[in-house]
């Protein structure tokens, strides 16, 4: 980890624990991915990572989906959080290497907490049948 996400994962429970920031940093996580080119070495997989962290964190914020440890929420909004920041380890405003570290951060936490996740998608998958 780095002294960024660190930084990111210290600041996630006072975003977590409150609604309207959760919401807000949803909103501003879904305008700036709008904006990535999401091409190259993991950007797909972290694309599809970074919208099903988003996806989770509104139905946590909401009150939808709560089957889901502290911990993985705090890593969650870490990973959502150290994404709109643009100037983490590798700034974003670099050409081509810019979302590399944002990247590398979110297939991280993805991974570590892969079978959460999975449960989430599970669970939203059984929502979109009804």
């Amino acid at each position: 980890m780095n002294a960024f996400f660190e930084r990111a994962f210290k600041s996630a429970a006072s975003v977590a624990g409150r609604r309207g920031r959760l919401l807000r940093l949803v909103a501003q996580a879904i305008r700036k991915a709008g904006n990535v080119n999401w091409t190259g070495e993991n950007a797909v997989a972290a694309k599809s990572g970074i919208y099903a962290f988003l996806r989770l964190c509104k139905a946590y914020a909401v009150g939808d989906y709560r089957a889901v440890s502290l911990k993985t929420m705090l890593l969650v909004i870490a990973a959502v959080l150290y994404f709109v920041n643009p100037l983490d380890l590798m700034p974003d405003v670099i050409p081509i290497t810019g979302f590399a570290d944002d990247f590398a951060i979110l297939l991280w936490v993805y991974g570590n907490i892969r079978q959460e996740i999975e449960k989430f998608l599970e669970w939203e998958r059984g929502r979109i049948q009804v």
